[in-house]
């Protein structure tokens, strides 16, 4: 792509609606524009709403008398509306997103399931949680079993054990403590 230099005297052209000039001028900001949004908006037809909508309004502001007045000045502020635009476009998906309920969107079509690579990384993580509780005391281990994963209650636990409930806590803290110092997380890379 060539870098164009604008004057006074295309700006005038464009100002006079000639056919040549708008047809260049749209023919090379739309190259622009496009390679700016692209990475900013998911859909072509998102890309060309915005593109248009930056035309319209450029157009728009080059007709009137106090308009742009330094045809040097005509890349930034194609620039600045397309900004602006980009903005509201923003916006408007923010507002319609937040605005619908789920069921909208169509249920079938949104994928709450964890993606592959996630359920690799919990097998792995389980894989290494249970061969640290195996090097575990079986007393650390059945106490971990009973308050963390079975979540069962603490005074039964404690009547079970014949401890107090301080004590419990205790012991509890101890096997933690235990488990924290085999097992290491940045295995499961």
């Amino acid at each position: 792509m060539e870098f164009f230099t604008f004057d006074a005297e295309y700006l005038a052209k464009l100002r006079d609606e000639e056919p040549v000039t708008q047809r260049h001028f749209v023919e090379y900001f739309s190259e622009l524009i496009h390679l700016k949004l692209r990475s900013r908006l998911a859909s072509p037809e998102a890309i060309e709403d915005v593109r248009q909508e930056t035309f319209a309004r450029v157009f728009l502001i080059l007709r009137k008398e106090d308009g742009i007045r330094q045809a040097n000045h005509l890349g930034s502020f194609v620039n600045s509306v397309c900004n602006h635009v980009l903005q509201e476009q923003y916006r408007s998906q923010k507002k319609t997103a937040s605005s619908l309920p789920e069921e909208a969107y169509g249920a079938a079509y949104i994928d709450h399931s964890p993606s592959p690579l996630s359920q690799l990384e919990s097998q792995d993580r389980a894989r290494l949680v249970r061969e640290s509780l195996v090097s575990l005391s079986r007393r650390d281990r059945d106490l971990l079993q009973s308050v963390l994963v079975e979540e069962r209650d603490k005074d039964e636990l404690c009547v079970e054990l014949g401890v107090s409930r301080e004590y419990l806590r205790v012991l509890v803290h101890r096997a933690k403590q235990s488990f924290r110092a085999t097992f290491d997380p940045r295995n499961t890379a």
